[in-house]
């Protein structure tokens, strides 16, 4: 057992009515924690007596304190790989993104390519199986697009993930089972335990204290075994997809229970289903067509699941005592998704909410279905959303109405399409621009307020009987700037002194 003596520290109000009757205090105090929890918050707090195998004493020397950050939408693999994988971000063109893998192709003959972040949505041609062998011979490349939803493949890379042989990209359901297969293409170095740790490691220096990770593959053996290997530095809930829906109710484990193998820092999820497709690929599930629609097979999109199967899902899950995360971009998929949680009963959240109709947020709210959103993606998908969604973007991102609807937001990045970075994510929904454009549909903007206590997993202003998971900052997140830009620029920039996980230090730059 552990406590942590925090000493002159000033509390971040973490929501506005923490400003009223219930207000921080404004000159710095002390927090402790003890058994992981918060037990007091006061001036010139006694050491605890309770005789502990550690006790840690830390000078915050006037700092702010908050609640610790959660990333809220992870695909912890594919983040801790990216950074082993060719960045085709830049590429504005199929024959520059050819040109980069020719290139590292050269550097690198006898390693297979495995490319990142390339956004054929903005390219005036479809790419082809055929030009990217013309460059790679022998060599396998798996190019994988920036929303994660499709890849490009040479035709060696087909073979060898037993995937047909074609001259288009594998898209949607079929690159996702494909995807569970890339380890035999790459060995698994990059997920290793000690990679895990160190995006771990990552993720404390930014003041994250857990996180919801939503990988394809592995399971709750993978994580025991990663959690005995070191990776037992944060707080962790696992996902499960439909394909592992049988072992997880076999396992009789329910969301909230702790994983076996692990400490009830690691916890079951919910389970994930990703209901349509994404902006990118013009897969999202609209009820209206798309602005290019002639060039599309689906002039709206399309469902990954008929009505029933998604409420079968929904149904089996909530049976069994788990949450349900539906992955929803398209306003018609929100509409669809929304009907099936208030048919089955089901609890859990609707992932990215990209583009609603008003009625549904108000549906959000009385359903008491959460909007796990992801902030950063508006900064990328910006000017695309404008091009083919046209006036409909004054739906997207509409956290303002969310919010004045009275729906639960929850941040999170959707690493590796846009960084594990909470204050990136946060900064995207205060500013809503990149660059030096003018606020984009400015009016869904929050207050660095509103997005910290999106940003927290639902805990309130530190204080007795909260979280001891905290965050030390060498700035105050809420202090006042002169407009939405320079607020942004705050948070984006902040400095993490230290971070805390039920009272033991995860990190510290003290």
């Amino acid at each position: 057992m552990s406590s942590l003596l925090v000493r002159n520290a000033r509390i971040v109000p973490v929501r506005a009515a923490d400003r009223g009757t219930d207000r921080a205090p404004d000159a710095p105090v002390d927090v402790l924690v003890e058994h992981g929890r918060v037990t007091a918050v006061g001036p010139r707090l006694s050491a605890p007596t309770t005789a502990y195998d550690e006790h840690r004493e830390v000078d915050a020397a006037g700092r702010w304190v908050a609640p610790g950050l959660w990333d809220q939408h992870v695909h912890l693999a594919q983040w801790t790989l990216t950074s082993a994988r060719l960045d085709l971000t830049g590429a504005r063109s199929p024959e520059q993104a050819t040109a980069l893998v020719a290139e590292r192709v050269r550097e690198y003959p006898e390693l297979p390519v495995i490319g990142w972040g390339h956004r054929s949505a903005g390219w005036d041609r479809e790419v082809t199986v055929s030009e990217l062998d013309a460059v790679t011979g022998d060599t396998p490349v798996v190019l994988i697009s920036g929303d994660a939803h499709h890849a490009w493949l040479n035709t060696t890379a087909l073979l060898h993930l037993a995937l047909p042989v074609r001259d288009s990209v594998v898209r949607e359901a079929e690159w996702f089972r494909a995807y569970a297969r890339l380890s035999s293409l790459i060995g698994d170095d990059g997920t290793s335990p000690e990679a895990y740790r160190r995006t771990l490691d990552h993720a404390a220096a930014l003041g994250i204290v857990g996180l919801v990770d939503y990988e394809f593959s592995g399971g709750a053996a993978e994580w025991a075994e990663r959690w005995s290997h070191g990776c037992d530095l944060l707080r962790l809930r696992m996902s499960t997809y439909a394909e592992g829906l049988d072992d997880v109710i076999a396992m009789g484990l329910r969301t909230g229970d702790p994983l076996p193998g692990c400490d009830d820092r690691a916890t079951m999820g919910p389970l994930k289903i990703i209901s349509d497709g994404s902006l990118n690929t013009r897969t999202a599930w609209c009820c209206e067509p798309y602005g290019d629609a002639h060039r599309l097979e689906y002039p709206a999109g399309q469902p990954n699941l008929s009505g029933e199967e998604l409420r079968e899902l929904l149904a089996r899950a909530h049976a069994h005592g788990l949450e349900v995360a539906t992955h929803a971009i398209g306003d018609a998929a929100c509409a669809e998704a929304l009907e099936a949680y208030a048919v089955t009963g089901a609890r859990g959240s609707i992932e990215h909410a990209q583009m609603v109709n008003r009625a549904d947020v108000r549906r959000m709210a009385e359903l008491g279905i959460r909007a796990s959103v992801q902030p950063a993606h508006l900064l990328d998908d910006r000017d695309l959303t404008e091009k083919i969604w046209g006036e409909r973007s004054a739906r997207c991102f509409a956290y303002r109405w969310m919010l004045d609807d009275g729906v639960e937001l929850a941040l999170g990045s959707d690493a590796p399409v846009s960084p594990l970075d909470p204050w990136l994510a946060m900064a995207a929904a205060v500013h809503r621009s990149a660059d030096e454009r003018e606020a984009w549909h400015g009016e869904q903007a929050l207050t660095p307020q509103e997005v910290l206590a999106a940003s927290v997993d639902g805990q309130p202003t530190v204080g007795a009987g909260s979280r001891g998971d905290l965050v030390l900052l060498d700035r105050d997140p809420l202090a006042h700037s002169d407009s939405p830009a320079a607020a942004a620029d705050l948070l984006r920039t902040m400095p993490v002194a230290a971070t805390y996980v039920a009272g033991r230090e995860v990190h510290s730059a003290l």
